[in-house]
């Protein structure tokens, strides 16, 4: 059973994509729904943009990993993890900005980093200027995985993200992601 997020009456209601949460709806309820607490369904434009982007969301995600897993032996994340360590100034990085950029929890990023220290791609030490932090350093080894596999992430990006797009189109994608974009601190 499917079950379609776009309520059959939302075509034929005029004022449905006007409202939203907390609004009143025209029969006196709420844009929840009422006292039922009914969610206000997607209109089909809704939907598409909807769907879309999870379709995108669950789909890169696998179609630029594989190459990488092939040609450089990373995932994904441990990529990102060497790409964001490789730009920072001296090659150093806060733990807690660094599994911000990798979009990555802590623990994850601790697992990876425990992994490259033992294949000497990093390193952890305490911060001098507050103990509480732990910066990550990236060796000169970890380097040369990061610029051996860069060729191979941007051949994907380039092939399934940015050639299909116009330049109009990248200013409008980069334009949305920002307006999606939330750290974890945003959600609390």
């Amino acid at each position: 059973m499917q079950l379609d997020i776009v309520t059959p009456m939302a075509s034929s209601d005029p004022d449905h994509r006007s409202r939203r949460r907390g609004t009143p709806a025209p029969d006196g309820g709420s844009a929840e729904g009422g006292d039922a607490g009914e969610p206000v369904w997607l209109d089909p434009a809704e939907k598409e943009a909807w769907t879309g982007l999870i379709s995108l969301a669950l789909l890169l995600p696998g179609r630029l990993e594989a190459p990488l897993q092939r040609e450089a032996g990373l995932t994904l994340f441990e990529y990102l993890v060497l790409s964001h360590v490789s730009e920072a100034p001296d090659r150093r990085l806060r733990m807690s900005e660094l599994a911000h950029l990798a979009n990555g929890s802590l623990s994850r990023l601790s697992n990876v980093a425990r992994r490259f220290e033992q294949r000497g791609w990093l390193r952890r030490f305490p911060d001098p200027e507050d103990g509480r932090v732990t910066i990550a350093e990236l060796t000169d080894a970890g380097f040369a995985v990061v610029e051996a596999a860069a060729p191979v992430h941007v051949r994907s990006v380039r092939e399934l993200v940015l050639d299909p797009l116009t330049a109009a189109d990248q200013r409008a994608l980069a334009r949305l992601a920002a307006k999606l974009r939330t750290r974890p601190a945003d959600l609390a």
